[in-house]
C-alpha cells in the first residue's frame, strides 16, 4: 500500500498518474496548501521540505516502508519497483529519461515561475508575465517536435509522458492561444483518454 500526499498542481497529479497507470493499491491524501497543511508538523516529518508529492511505499525494498519526495524520483522509484512505463532498451531508456528531466526541470520551473509571479510576487509585472510565457512556449514548442510523427515522447507510453502532461493541462490555455502546436495537443488527447490519467487527475483534482 502507498500512502499519496498531492494536491492539485502538476507535480501532485504527475505522482498520481504513475500510482494510477502501475495498479499500485493506494490511499491519497489532498493537503490544503493554502491552508498551510505542508507546513504542519506531521507532514514534515515525511517530507521536511514541505511540499508536494510525498508518498510512503508500505511494501518497499526489502519490505520496508520507503518515504519518498519530488515527483520525477516517484515516477523512476515506482517504474523500478513495478518494472512498467520504463523502456528496457537502453537508448530508449535514455530517451525516456531526457524527456522526463526535460518535463521536470525546463518546462516544470518555467511554469511554476509564471505561477509565483502571477499569484504571490508582491509587484506585479505584466512584462515579467509575458516573458515567462514566452519562455513556456519555447519549451512546449520542443516537445512539440518531438512528437512529429510520434504517439509518445519515447517509444510505448512512458514516465517522460506522465512528467509532461500535467502541464499540458495546467497550460492548456496557452497552448491554445499559440494555436500552433498540433502535435502536443494530439498527444495531449490521447492522454486524455487513459482511464488511469483520468481517475489520476480527479484524485489530485
Amino acid at each position: 500500500m502507498i500512502d499519496l500526499y498531492t494536491a492539485n498542481s502538476s507535480n501532485g497529479q504527475r505522482a498520481a498518474i504513475m500510482i494510477e497507470e502501475c495498479g499500485l493499491p493506494h490511499t491519497v491524501h489532498k493537503l490544503d496548501l493554502f491552508g498551510g497543511a505542508q507546513r504542519l508538523p506531521e507532514y514534515l516529518k515525511i517530507n521536511p521540505a514541505g511540499t508536494i508529492p510525498a508518498i510512503v511505499d508500505h511494501d518497499g525494498p526489502d519490505g520496508k516502508p520507503l518515504i519518498m519526495a519530488q515527483s520525477g524520483a516517484i515516477l523512476l522509484y515506482l517504474a523500478m519497483k513495478t518494472g512498467r512505463f520504463f523502456p528496457r532498451v537502453a537508448a530508449k531508456r535514455a530517451e525516456a529519461f531526457q524527456w522526463l528531466m526535460q518535463a521536470t526541470t525546463d518546462i516544470a520551473a518555467s511554469s511554476m515561475s509564471l505561477f509565483l509571479l502571477q499569484r504571490f510576487v508582491p509587484e506585479k509585472s505584466q512584462a515579467n508575465d509575458a516573458w515567462f510565457e514566452e519562455r513556456i512556449i519555447q519549451q512546449l514548442r520542443v516537445a512539440d517536435a518531438r512528437l512529429k510523427g510520434r504517439q509518445f515522447l519515447a517509444g510505448p507510453v512512458s514516465i517522460a509522458d506522465f512528467a509532461l502532461y500535467p502541464l499540458a493541462v495546467v497550460r492548456q490555455p496557452l497552448i491554445e492561444r499559440v494555436g500552433d502546436l498540433q502535435n502536443l495537443t494530439r498527444w495531449a488527447a490521447t492522454m486524455a483518454l487513459r482511464p488511469g490519467v483520468q481517475r489520476a487527475m480527479l484524485a489530485a483534482a
